[in-house]
């Protein structure tokens, strides 16, 4: 018998000068990037939180402290690829990954196929098994005043 799970995830960072603007893996040619420990990445991180969600595993804090210097400024994409072999370790495989990032600007949906298929290589999977959306608020809360970006990912697990 398969056992299959759900988990989700939910990332923000506001914007900051200097800083190089990540999502999924893909760097944005924009003139703010996310504040952040790491690459700030609140794409890759609130799939992170699902797929730890998911395994009952905690979240990305746990097992990636923002305190600790050997993270700072790390690829998103890398604590990924950790967080897959603690799913691999633990018997599970992924099923899904569905994610919205949430940004007034810049505009992303001509990322979102590049953002896919990051995220699909590094969790090993067909790249249709990730669906990656962008959208606005609408001018609505921070996002919607262009202060930063948010993301909400669902991942399913079996094993």
């Amino acid at each position: 018998m398969s056992e299959y799970r759900c988990g989700i995830g939910l990332d923000a960072h506001g914007f900051v000068q200097g800083r190089r603007l990540v999502l999924g893996g893909v760097e944005i040619a924009y003139p703010l990037g996310l504040a952040g420990h790491s690459d700030a990445d609140v794409l890759v991180h609130a799939v992170i939180d699902a797929l730890l969600g998911a395994a009952g595993m905690g979240d990305i804090g746990r097992h990636f402290p923002d305190q600790d210097a050997k993270y700072k400024d790390i690829s998103s994409l890398v604590l990924l690829d950790r967080v897959k072999d603690k799913l691999v370790a633990g018997g599970w495989r992924v099923s899904n990954v569905d994610a919205t990032i949430v940004a007034q600007k810049p505009r992303l949906a001509e990322f979102t196929d590049a953002m896919e298929a990051n995220i699909a290589a590094v969790l090993k999977v067909e790249k249709e098994r990730v669906n990656i959306k962008a959208t606005t608020t609408e001018k609505l809360g921070f996002t919607g005043r262009e202060e930063g970006i948010a993301a909400v990912a669902m991942a399913t697990l079996y094993m």
